[in-house]
């Protein structure tokens, strides 16, 4: 079911201008666990959750437990240019994931969620175009969906008590379809259809490791690192255009594809993080990532570049996430509220692409708890993110945004072994 919903056509998974170019927007990663504690993850080590950020983490478990995470996604944004306004809602599948041990103090899991998401649609109309001749009036419209996604299948151990290790193998695909019409008043002129249908995937590599240190009575220090590797994009580019004057129509392409450039990359990115915990009581984390996308070939490959008047150019993404969560009892047998774990985060992030020379930046604040169901670990997580990217300045959008995500948090024991009837 999940899986169908993924790939409907013509739905957006988000809508934001500024998925127009590259590959769309970057998802935000995680699950409402990580995205409700502002997006930390690299130095996270928590038995009650799974933690996709870092693939030596999926050692932090109880022996034999298994663990799944199903979570949905939404987002309310208002965006602003000048003193034009409007206003958009989404609702998506954001990740699905299930984790188990192997030997000991090693583990797997595997998931699948989404990289990028494209979602725009906007149009206008020009009364008296610059054109040679009598066309009457041009109107403009461009439209954009199409997602990529990342499969994902990663294990861990961990060595001398304090030392984990991780690897996760990774795999992108998905459509982005984006189109332009020119359509003009004149009925004796040809309005011109054209667009890209982008069909990509590529494999990639992910290692991590995390180090623990016990500080003192109760607390422990965690170094957290991950690198994922960057890998060339591979799949095909569909370009088409025609020619509409009334009922006659003239190809002028139709459905050319050709395989995408082999300069065509997907940025590597190398992440580090320091969290601080006390036992089950309380945490806290601060994370860095950063990804350099400058060698893309996103800048003059067709379907990717530049659409207008505004200028695309790819450059190196960053952000700093910090997040903490606090659980007031987790024993408490007299007031259900004491047991719930309670979170507060924050995020700056640089996008991988610059518009019109601008760096894009974004940053907000993230609000979350899980409340426990039934027994064990089982609970359902609930996040919170308000924020704002962009600016009204430099013909810049501004979007103003309250998200929202949940997550169902699944927990069993598996291969018990009965010791009474």
């Amino acid at each position: 079911m999940g899986l169908a919903v993924f790939a409907q056509d013509g739905a957006y998974s988000a809508f934001t201008p500024y998925s127009v170019y590259g590959i769309g927007n970057m998802s935000r990663p995680g699950t409402a666990f990580n995205m409700s504690m502002g997006g930390v993850g690299v130095a996270t080590r928590n038995r009650r959750f799974v933690n996709t950020l870092n693939p030596a983490s999926v050692t932090a478990r109880d022996t034999l437990s298994f663990m799944a995470d199903f979570g949905l996604i939404g987002q309310a944004t208002s965006y602003r240019q000048g003193e034009l306004k409007s206003f958009n809602n989404t609702l998506n599948i954001n990740n699905f994931v299930i984790s188990f041990p192997i030997y000991k103090s090693s583990a797997f899991m595997i998931g699948l969620t989404p990289y990028t998401n494209v979602g725009y649609k906007f149009s206008y109309i020009e009364q008296d175009p610059d054109i040679i001749g009598h066309t009457g009036t041009l109107g403009y419209s461009a439209n954009g969906y199409g997602s990529i996604y990342q499969l994902f299948a990663g294990g861990g151990v961990t060595l001398f008590d304090n030392l984990s290790l991780g690897a996760q193998f990774i795999y992108y695909f998905g459509n982005i379809d984006k189109t332009v019409d020119l359509i003009f008043g004149d009925s004796s002129s040809r309005s011109i259809y054209s667009g890209y249908v982008l069909q990509l995937n590529g494999t990639t590599a992910k290692l991590g490791l995390q180090y623990e240190k016990p500080i003192s009575s109760g607390h422990t220090l965690t170094l957290g690192a991950t690198y994922k590797f960057g890998s060339k994009i591979k799949g095909h580019v569909t370009d088409f255009a025609y020619a509409s004057l009334s009922s006659q129509t003239d190809t002028i392409r139709n459905n050319v594809s050709s395989p995408c450039d082999n300069n065509l990359k997907f940025a590597g990115e190398l992440g580090v993080g320091l969290s601080l915990r006390r036992a089950e009581k309380w945490s806290a984390e601060i994370d860095y990532m950063r990804s350099d996308w400058s060698g893309s070939g996103f800048d003059s490959a067709s379907g990717f570049a530049s659409v207008g008047v505004n200028t695309f150019s790819a450059s190196s993404s960053q952000s700093i996430r910090a997040g903490f969560e606090l659980t007031p009892n987790r024993n408490d047998i007299r007031y259900m509220y004491k047991r719930w774990t309670y979170r507060f985060g924050a995020y700056y992030d640089e996008s991988y692409y610059r518009f019109n020379g601008n760096t894009v930046t974004a940053y907000g604040i993230t609000l979350g708890m899980t409340i426990p169901v039934y027994m064990g670990y089982n609970g359902i997580t609930v996040g919170l993110d308000f924020g704002q990217r962009g600016r009204v300045t430099d013909n810049m959008i501004r979007e103003r945004y309250f998200g929202f995500n949940v997550g169902f948090n699944i927990f069993d024991i598996w291969f018990r072994k009965q010791r009474y009837d």
